[in-house]
Formats: C-alpha cells, sequence, structure tokens
C-alpha cells in the first residue's frame, strides 16, 4: 500500500466547504493508503502566535477531523512539533539546499511582502516541510495549488541528496488535491466559500449554531428567476445552494432539480437548510463527544510514538549518509 502525508494547518475553524471539498475525500484516502496526517503547528509559528490559541486550536481541529469520520485505526494523527527528527532532519536538508530556490518561493515572496520584519523562519519553512514528507518516504502528497512548488523542491532536495550521498529518500509525487464539490461563498457565489472571508456570512463553519446557519443559507444570493436550475454562469447562487444539496444527500444535480420543480427559492434554501443543519449538528454532536473524551489526547501520544520511532530511524540514517559520528 503506498503511503500518503498530508498536513493541517491549525487553525482552529473548518468550514462547510471543507468538509464537502476536502475531509470527506480524506475519509475515503483512508481506505485506499496507508495515510499519516499531521498538524502543521511548526508552520504555524513563522507569523505571530498565540501559545494557548495554538494549543486549543489543534486540539479543536483534530477532533472536528475525528467527528468528521477520520478513523484514526487507519489514519496515523500527530503533531509536528511532537517529533523532535523534523526539525533535526530539516536542518541537515537546509544544509542541502539553496538560498536561490528557497527565495523563488511563492508563499514566501508573498507573505514577506506583508512586512520588513518577516522571521527566518518564513524564509526556511519549506525546507521544514520537505523534511516533513521525506523522514517518511512518503509517496504521495495531495496539495493544492499554491502548495505544488513545496513538493516539487521536496523532490528536488531528496534527488540531490540520494545522488550526492546515497538512496536515503523516497522522492514523492505531488498530487492535486481531488477535491469533491467546491462550495462557494453564500453572498458572493462567484468566490470560493473561504473561513478568511471579508463578510463572514458567506461562511458557513461546521462550529456555527444551527440556528446562525439557517440564517446565511436564507439569506444566500440568488437571481430573480425563480427556478431551481444548475446553471454556474448564469445562476451561480442557486448551483451553490445545489451543490450543497446534492453533497449532502448524495443525490444527483438533476434528482436536485427535479424535486423542486415549481418550486419557489424560500421553499428550496429551506431545504438545503434543514440538511446543512442536519449534518452540522452530527458533527457538533461527535466532535463535543470526542473533545470531552480525552480521545484527541491518546490519538495525537500513540501517533508520536509510532512516528517518532520511524523518523528516528531515517534520522539515523542521513545521519550516517553525512559522516556523523553514531
Amino acid at each position: 500500500m503506498k503511503k500518503m502525508l498530508t498536513g493541517l494547518q491549525p487553525t482552529g475553524v473548518i468550514t462547510l466547504g471543507n468538509y464537502i471539498g476536502a475531509i470527506k475525500q480524506m475519509v475515503e484516502y483512508q481506505e485506499q493508503y496507508d495515510t499519516y496526517m499531521f498538524v502543521a503547528d511548526l508552520h504555524a509559528i513563522t507569523v505571530p502566535n498565540d501559545k494557548l490559541d495554538l494549543s486549543e486550536k489543534t486540539r479543536s481541529l483534530i477532533a472536528l477531523y475525528l467527528a468528521c469520520g477520520v478513523d484514526p485505526d487507519k489514519v496515523t494523527i500527530f503533531a509536528q512539533s511532537n517529533n523532535e527528527y523534523h526539525t533535526n532532519v530539516a536542518w541537515m536538508l537546509e544544509c542541502n539546499s539553496y538560498f536561490g530556490e528557497l527565495s523563488r518561493m511563492h508563499q514566501f515572496k508573498e507573505k514577506s511582502k506583508k512586512s520588513e520584519n518577516f522571521t527566518a523562519g518564513l524564509f526556511t519553512y519549506p525546507v521544514l516541510m520537505a523534511a516533513d514528507i521525506l523522514i517518511y518516504d512518503s509517496d504521495i502528497v495531495p496539495v493544492g495549488i499554491d502548495q505544488k512548488q513545496h513538493v516539487e523542491l521536496a523532490r528536488d532536495i531528496a534527488i540531490r541528496f540520494n545522488n550526492k550521498y546515497g538512496e536515503t529518500f523516497t522522492v514523492p509525487e505531488p498530487v492535486m488535491s481531488v477535491t469533491g464539490t467546491k462550495i462557494m461563498d453564500m453572498i458572493d457565489p462567484t468566490k470560493k466559500m473561504s473561513k478568511s472571508s471579508e463578510n463572514q456570512n458567506g461562511v458557513i463553519r461546521l462550529l456555527d449554531e444551527p440556528e446562525v446557519a439557517r440564517k446565511k443559507i436564507m439569506r444566500a444570493t440568488t437571481d430573480s428567476e425563480m427556478a431551481v436550475k444548475f446553471d454556474v454562469e448564469n445562476k451561480p447562487g442557486i448551483s451553490n445552494l445545489i451543490n450543497i444539496y446534492s453533497a449532502l444527500t448524495g443525490k444527483k444535480t438533476e434528482e436536485v432539480e427535479k424535486e423542486f420543480e415549481g418550486s419557489n427559492y424560500g421553499t428550496f434554501k429551506k431545504a438545503v437548510a434543514e440538511v446543512t443543519i442536519g449534518k452540522i449538528t452530527e458533527i457538533q454532536e461527535k466532535y463535543n463527544e470526542v473533545l470531552n473524551s480525552g480521545m484527541v489526547d491518546q490519538v495525537l501520544k500513540a501517533g508520536a510514538d509510532k512516528t517518532r520511532e520511524i523518523a528516528k530511524k531515517k534520522y539515523e540514517l542521513v545521519k550516517q549518509r553525512l559522516g556523523f559520528y553514531m
């Protein structure tokens, strides 16, 4: 079975769009790959972070993924900072990386523009990301377009190291995330739903109060035609609501159109609100159960123990390749 690794930003916030577009696919991945999933909390401190907030966001994030169906018996889940070998290997890889290739990283160029006082960590974190990937001999790394360059860097570093010191790392393959239906903003349905949206009325979070979610759906932007038809170009708002309803009920687009043929938008929105509330209520109940059970801490400890043992072997191999005293 091929090994897949994916990292999660510890934001503590997951939207309905994240659930439909990505998490449901993660649940499918766990049946297909030997999956490693980690909270990238070391990457999070490249920008200012409150230490207590970071800890709570990490626990909340893992609890939400577990509530959404990620199975800790099938997925190795851990916090990056709980495995010291990530940073140890990263330093050795930094010494085999070039200033020029790091300075060309798109995310560094974008983020460094926001402040003259950016950290050295912001510059070097792509090498830490390479270590995250290479330590576990990951075959597959699912990424969005904004992270593809980082996996390509990991490939370059692995190939360079292997050629110079002998076969040490598996060269990973970046795979564009196989996402499900893309869910758009409820207010501006031409934009993807994002937790960082300026107008939060367009964003449904999995931890939103049910009535808050209902209001957001009932206020969703539609059009003046009053026809429940899927047409992204001319009816983006209604098409977005159809996608939500379809994803949460398992019904095809054509079935949804037929079900609401002749219905007004108010009736359709109420139906979308009901299935959405049903799903987020189910997730919230599981989330609270997981968060209050101590399960998150158990899962993270088990993941740390397992990955530390794996990573230590790779660390010692890298030391040997570089000629350090063993």
